[in-house]
């Protein structure tokens, strides 16, 4: 299966800044706190990969349609 992107870049930017503060977060005060690491890890995939899954069950995309970049 071909992951097509729907990821933009200025979202990826957001999602890979605000999933490695998760992370950070969730080792540092790990307990409950690590189920925030946990996603943080997820947006930090799927901000790095450019696909989100969700995003492709709700048929969304925050790719520029001019701007599309490989797979």
């Amino acid at each position: 299966m071909i992951l097509k992107k729907n990821v933009g870049y200025i979202d990826s930017i957001i999602r890979v800044v605000l999933g490695a503060l998760a992370v950070g977060v969730g080792f540092f005060y790990g307990g409950y706190w690590l189920l925030v690491g946990i996603v943080g890890l997820i947006l930090v995939s799927s901000g790095t990969l450019s696909f989100c899954p969700i995003y492709r069950m709700m048929k969304i995309s925050t790719m520029n349609p001019n701007l599309e970049r490989e797979n």
